[in-house]
């Protein structure tokens, strides 16, 4: 496995809008570079162990959306501190014991030098189990959106891509969606700037004031 060093990331890791640290990775599914999802969405996530229960719910139930997100043009990779052959293993076991193929890549991070160029593992952290961080990467490589939640508590995978499709709605219509916004619902426009256009604004159902203007796409 190789990785981008210590000395090379970024100080601080990733926000939204900043570049993706780029890395190399010994995966499930051979070598795996951040490069060679340039032109695709991705959803990169760490998970804090292998033979975990939580950890286990959540690649049964990506692996059961993932047709889904690759009809969004969007790829899956995940990762932990775990080896390539503990990723294996538990990969099996998944298959064995509740009939569910994981259809994308784990890759792995012994020298943890990936998990800390995203911020998935704190330099004082107890152990080498890894938060569980969701990085959507979007084609450019830039990080578009991030999530963190603790060993205690599974990610919604719905939620995840609903997050997406969000993105790439606000993307292609040069858009806003409001809360709980879901495929097919109305999106917000964009708020006038021009003063003129702010005075002359006629409040009706859809557009209760000129700030807010709901449309449907």
């Amino acid at each position: 496995m190789t990785a981008v060093g210590r000395d090379r990331v970024a100080k601080r890791p990733p926000v939204i809008g900043s570049v993706a640290p780029l890395f190399e990775a010994r995966t499930t599914m051979g070598e795996r570079a951040l490069a060679d999802y340039r032109g695709r969405w991705l959803v990169f996530f760490s998970h804090p162990a292998d033979f975990t229960p939580v950890c286990t719910s959540e690649f049964v139930s990506f692996s059961k959306a993932f047709d889904r997100f690759q009809a969004l043009d969007c790829e899956l990779l995940g990762l932990s501190v775990d080896s390539l052959f503990s990723h294996l293993a538990w990969k099996r076991s998944i298959a064995e014991r509740f009939g569910v193929e994981v259809p994308f890549p784990i890759a792995e991070d012994p020298s943890m030098a990936i998990a800390a160029a995203y911020g998935m593992l704190q330099d004082d952290a107890p152990d080498s189990s890894t938060v569980r961080g969701t990085f959507v990467i979007d084609p450019t490589g830039v990080v578009r959106a991030m999530s963190w939640y603790p060993m205690s508590t599974g990610r919604s995978v719905e939620e995840i891509l609903r997050l997406v499709e969000a993105l790439q709605t606000a993307d292609a219509d040069v858009v806003s969606t409001p809360e709980g916004w879901r495929p097919g619902d109305p999106v917000i426009d964009a708020s006038p700037i021009d003063a003129a256009a702010i005075a002359t604004f006629s409040p009706s159902e859809t557009a209760p004031d000129w700030y807010y203007r709901l449309r449907s796409i």
